[in-house]
């Protein structure tokens, strides 16, 4: 029997944090990986090392810009796939890829910019709620276009969260060793996922007719975890129990209020899955998603307890 043919993919959006690891993972599957890419990014010093390593995976580079429909449709007509990795500034402008998908005719399947909880089931609150409304309404666009896709709901990414122990009014490059602010009650449950993870999960999912018309759940078990959860865990790796200082969800309300961006938006986004367990507090419903560690048993991903472990 004939061996079925990698999908082309093109990420739109694929010198961004999550985009790198998502075109590397997709040039390590086979797949004949595309990026494109303003002239400006290509030029850009402080993507040097973005553009060199893409080079030496062997991607393929095609100019064009996410306003320039011309081009988005050019680019779209080379490739089977589409996956967007923009950034939440641009969410919106994602139904310009929308349109030059329907011209172009040819793609098997759209990813669109998200990966974060599923867009469909949050209670948010602003700023979050509007970045939670874009995302939302890109998915109707997909669907009225008839565009073939897999929304990808991967939650928290291990590498923007774990290190500061998902504080949320700290961004540090490691946890705590002192104090920890707790969110509501502390009980309520959020998944991490480290980002390599997250990617190998969505290549894996690109050819597989068990992903179409789905949303994909990164939910590995060992992975869940609550802020009480969360910190018993850190104090046991190093070793001394911290002062901990819960904040009310109607205090929590309040600082988001009088919170600047983009502390504003961090808040909002831990007041829906902190407080509000928007990852977990709902069950998959297999006629309109699927869970990726159960699709992919083989894939060896990074638990948390491992992960903290590089800051031991």
């Amino acid at each position: 029997m004939a061996t079925q043919s990698k999908s082309k993919i093109l990420f739109i959006g694929g010198s961004g944090y999550i985009g790198k690891f998502m075109v590397e993972a997709s040039t390590k599957a086979g797949h004949p990986t595309y990026a494109l890419l303003r002239d400006s990014t290509l030029s850009n010093p402080t993507k040097s090392h973005i553009i060199n390593h893409f080079k030496s995976l062997n991607v393929i580079f095609v100019s064009g810009d996410l306003c320039d429909h011309e081009s988005l449709v050019k680019a779209i007509k080379q490739v089977d796939v589409v996956i967007s990795t923009i950034g939440h500034d641009l969410l919106a402008d994602q139904d310009r890829i929308v349109s030059a998908i329907k011209e172009a005719g040819n793609v098997k399947r759209f990813f669109p910019s998200e990966y974060g909880t599923d867009v469909d089931r949050v209670h948010g609150v602003e700023p979050a709620k509007s970045l939670f409304n874009a995302k939302a309404q890109i998915r109707r666009a997909v669907e009225a276009a008839n565009i073939p896709y897999t929304y990808v709901s991967s939650n928290f990414c291990s590498g923007w969260f774990l290190p500061s122990l998902a504080q949320p009014y700290l961004e540090a490059s490691t946890p705590p060793k002192d104090k920890v602010f707790i969110l509501g009650d502390g009980n309520s449950k959020v998944i991490f996922n480290d980002e390599h993870d997250i990617a190998t999960y969505i290549i894996k999912a690109v050819d597989d007719s068990r992903t179409l018309n789905k949303i994909l759940y990164v939910k590995p078990l060992r992975n869940i975890y609550s802020y009480v959860d969360l910190v018993s865990l850190w104090e046991k790796k190093c070793g001394k129990i911290l002062e901990k200082t819960y904040v009310s969800d109607e205090q929590l309300l309040k600082n988001i209020r009088e919170a600047p961006t983009p502390l504003n938006i961090r808040l909002s986004i831990f007041y829906s899955m902190f407080v509000k367990g928007d990852q977990t507090n709902f069950d998959i419903e297999a006629s309109t998603g699927v869970e990726a560690t159960e699709l992919y048993p083989n894939v060896k991903y990074t638990t948390v307890d491992e992960f903290l472990n590089q800051f031991v």
